[in-house]
């Protein structure tokens, strides 16, 4: 009896393995290779050249790093890339929130507004950053058009994306505008998972509707946000499209973020071994950024 248990024990395994073999497949090729063989050259000296020569890079051991210690750019790109990704970030939960909790009620164009309120977020990101980009059109731009009237005519000249200190503001509001549609749905499908008994109960029991939103809303409400703002840190520590093709890093480089940095160290100055120190670097933020978070969160979960 025992061996039969044990045979069938072994031959479920090894259907599981060969199931499960075709991803684990992809997972190392697509990803593991890729991330190894990227911190590997961050080690080394190479660029186009060895690609195409096909030679090897050269062992400098840490002199990518010491190179981006050394210069500005990697420590400008960091406070840019973190201010950007918190700014946006904080404010997409908010706005998001707000979104999903109004459309929640039953008032009235609801269902028509959660069919079309995907839209901005189903359009490719290099066509929503043109959007943007004839929006804050300095000379006949709807965002200078709007500036200007409700500054009564006093402001007639407002060029966001070409200010330093306003040109990060205007990607933030383009990421904004892109990315709080799925936000905004994944909070939906929480708030309609909350047990109306429980909602009823508290009223009962006198609680007003701030109070039953922070004792009996946001509790089940957890889980979908925490997966919702994992998500947005990532994807928003990871923008590239609407940096390059709206601002390209500028102006003065106040939009150069960690993404845009490695790109220009590896694609615009020919050094890939530059561009891999910037990219494994901006990596480990990343992962810790949302460890960090996780931990947290989990902290809270268990207070």
């Amino acid at each position: 009896m025992k061996s039969r248990t044990l045979k069938r024990t072994r031959s479920d395994l090894l259907f599981s393995f060969i199931l499960d073999a075709p991803a684990l497949l992809m997972t190392v090729l697509f990803i593991i290779v890729p991330i190894v063989d990227s911190v590997i050259k961050s080690f080394q000296d190479y660029g186009v050249r060895n690609i195409i020569s096909g030679k090897p890079g050269v062992w400098n051991n840490f002199a990518n790093y010491l190179y981006l210690a050394k210069t500005d750019a990697f420590s400008m790109a960091s406070i840019h890339t973190f201010s950007f990704v918190l700014g946006v970030v904080v404010l997409q939960f908010l706005l998001s929130l707000l979104l999903s909790l109004i459309l929640n009620t039953e008032i009235k164009g609801a269902r028509l507004l959660r069919s079309i309120m995907m839209t901005p977020w189903v359009v490719p990101t290099v066509i929503s950053a043109l959007i943007w980009m004839w929006l804050f059109q300095p000379q006949y731009g709807f965002v200078k058009y709007l500036v200007n009237l409700v500054s009564l005519g006093k402001v007639q000249d407002f060029a966001m994306l070409n200010n330093p200190r306003t040109a990060l503001a205007g990607v933030g509001i383009a990421a904004l505008w892109k990315q709080i549609p799925l936000m905004s749905l994944l909070l939906l499908a929480g708030l309609q998972n909350v047990p109306q008994e429980i909602n009823e109960a508290a009223m009962i029991d006198g609680a007003g509707k701030f109070r039953r939103f922070l004792s009996v809303t946001l509790p089940y409400l957890s889980p979908v946000i925490k997966v919702s703002i994992s998500m947005a840190i990532i994807e928003n520590f990871k923008q590239f499209p609407l940096f390059w093709t709206m601002t390209g890093g500028g102006p003065n480089n106040a939009t150069t973020t960690l993404a845009v940095l490695s790109y220009r160290e590896a694609f615009v100055s020919m050094n890939l071994g530059s561009g891999a120190a910037v990219t494994t670097l901006w990596m480990l933020m990343m992962i810790l950024v949302v460890f960090f978070y996780n931990r947290v969160f989990r902290v809270q979960d268990l207070g």
